[in-house]
């Protein structure tokens, strides 16, 4: 769990950190239905394979799975539904103009909730190529067997 103590996280991306290199990230609220509220309080939301968009000046998470609401009636939310993020005009400007330049995507990393209200936290990322997976796996490792050795 990262973040202050009021943080709590409901579903993290792992696989985004491995597929892309981080350069910047933001803090983004996202419009709702309160079946899906629910949902992801009860921690059934994934963000695996899910990316955002911008769409007419709006910035929108596509992809994202939020499970229905057990205790839902027939109103309950459509769980692949796109839904709009909230970020600041000028953020969205400033994301515009980097997402046109060659390679740079949005990815979510992780969903959670901080003072009662659903955060996204969207990273601005580069894709990684096979060799830098397979160096950051070989660092992590060498990373690994340093701590055990010096833990004996």
């Amino acid at each position: 769990m990262t973040g202050t103590p009021q943080e709590k996280d409901v579903a993290v991306n792992r696989k985004a950190r491995h597929e892309y290199a981080i350069l910047q990230t933001y803090e983004a609220g996202i419009v709702l239905q309160g079946t899906e509220v629910k949902s992801i309080r009860q921690g059934k939301a994934n963000l695996l394979d899910s990316y955002a968009v911008l769409k007419d000046g709006e910035l929108w998470l596509v992809n994202s799975h939020i499970s229905a609401y057990d205790q839902g009636s027939i109103n309950n939310h459509d769980p692949l539904r796109q839904r709009k993020l909230l970020l600041n005009k000028s953020e969205i400007r400033k994301l515009i103009g980097k997402v046109k330049e060659k390679g740079l995507t949005l990815v979510p990393l992780r969903l959670y909730l901080k003072n009662g209200k659903v955060k996204l936290e969207l990273a601005l990322a580069k894709g990684k190529k096979v060799y830098d997976k397979r160096e950051d796996i070989a660092k992590r490792d060498f990373q690994r067997d340093m701590e055990r050795r010096v833990k004996y």
